[in-house]
């Protein structure tokens, strides 16, 4: 599906002359811990629904953005136990039950942002539940084989125990959701195949107008990431090695020091770098090199928005944003040798990449005004469909009651 399709959701300008900020809206967020992806899209509610509050399973407010820490955020009995801030994961067989101590029976509307455990609050019959999915969680679905393989002994054995259990609950606690919107195609294809329940697919929010476009592209690739394993920072490493091709790789992570033993004379790791001169090396850069199979992946875009084009693994989340020949290419096997084709075959055709195309096209199609415009769009259908509803069971429409003041108070 192309990018300009994304979320099927048809506008309507009266639905936007309601005021939704008369709403009392509750934000269920798996954890906030860092700022990535999520906590991104986590912000851009938090724009549409300034009057919301925030239930989440651990909070740590120095690692998240000062949006986020100026609204009220409730945690659920995991912040409680020991070391949870950095064991989290650990509690994860324990966070459906603590999802269904959450009372939400003060709210007008409900929104989950779904990749951990959070959609499976109960919600009062009468309050739209929304979950925005940045995946189903792919540690018991699609990668549930890859996380057990790379466990510890007493770990694996903990998995085959718990993780049927936690499948049962995830796909019972899908049925608690009025609406599910998906961040990708694919995401919305795991959606259906895990729980059958079709999805409205909305790209997340990327801040496009932080980047402009060059035609000054120079002599090197680029790759920015997380250094773990999934990203397969080790494919770029390897191919630009055996092409003599100069990489640059901007992250940090797990696999640093495995990383800097494989890297050759042509590879610069930098590590963490301000956000000015990641900018820097998007505007300047020959193409981004993206080797991980993504939800969606934020990074790609940005780079467009720069002007850069993107050598992409062929699935996932990066197939509603590269089009082959304008803003991108694909390769098709997660090996360096795919990857070395893939490369090939970009400097064979490069001259016919134009930076101001692939910007335009980034922009126009995942900006953050985008993404608030389609899914105050979703919020109106799913009202209008519960309001309906309720007219034709003959039940007197719910009590919009006026939010109270916005302050900051953490649990």
């Amino acid at each position: 599906m192309p990018a300009e399709d994304f979320g099927h959701v048809e506008h309507d300008e009266d639905n936007e002359s309601r005021d939704l900020r008369n709403l009392r809206v509750a934000i269920v967020h798996y954890w906030l811990l860092n700022m990535r992806g999520g906590e991104k899209v986590l912000e851009a509610l938090l724009e549409i629904f300034p009057q919301a509050d925030i239930y989440t399973h651990v909070y740590n407010p120095k690692s998240v953005s000062k949006k986020i820490r100026a609204h009220k955020v409730t945690t659920t009995f995991i912040q409680k136990l020991p070391l949870a801030k950095k064991l989290y994961q650990m509690y994860l067989p324990l966070m459906p039950v603590a999802l269904e101590q959450i009372d939400l029976s003060d709210y007008d509307l409900v929104l989950s942002s779904e990749s951990g455990p959070a959609k499976g609050v109960i919600v009062p019959p009468d309050v739209p539940h929304i979950c925005y999915c940045h995946t189903p969680m792919r540690y018991i679905w699609d990668q549930y084989h890859v996380y057990r393989k790379n466990a510890g002994s007493i770990k694996r054995i903990a998995m085959y125990w718990l993780m049927s259990s936690l499948r049962q609950w995830d796909v019972t606690s899908a049925a608690r959701v009025d609406q599910f919107i998906a961040n990708s195609n694919a995401v919305s294809d795991r959606i259906y195949r895990y729980w059958h329940r079709q999805a409205d697919v909305i790209a997340p929010p990327v801040d496009v107008h932080k980047y402009s476009a060059t035609e000054r592209r120079e002599d090197f690739y680029l790759h920015v990431g997380e250094f773990v394993p999934y990203k397969r920072v080790d494919l770029a490493i390897h191919a630009c090695n055996a092409l003599k091709r100069r990489l640059v790789v901007i992250g940090s992570g797990s696999e640093m020091k495995a990383l800097k033993a494989i890297a050759g004379p042509t590879i610069e790791l930098l590590g963490r770098v301000p956000d000015d001169l990641l900018r820097d090396h998007y505007a300047r850069c020959k193409a981004l090199i993206f080797p991980a199979e993504e939800d969606f992946g934020m990074v790609p875009v940005e780079a467009m928005a720069s002007g850069a084009p993107v050598i992409a693994y062929g699935k996932a989340g990066a197939r509603d944003y590269v089009r082959e020949g304008h803003t991108g290419l694909f390769f098709q096997d997660q090996t360096p040798e795919s990857l070395i084709e893939g490369i090939i075959k970009f400097e064979l055709s490069q001259s016919n990449y134009d930076a101001a195309a692939i910007a335009d096209f980034a922009c126009r199609n995942f900006s953050r005004e985008l993404f608030k415009q389609k899914f105050t769009a979703v919020v109106h259908k799913t009202l209008d469909q519960r309001r309906r509803k309720t007219e034709r069971l003959g039940h007197p429409p719910p009590i919009v009651r006026r939010p109270a003041p916005v302050e900051a108070t953490v649990f």
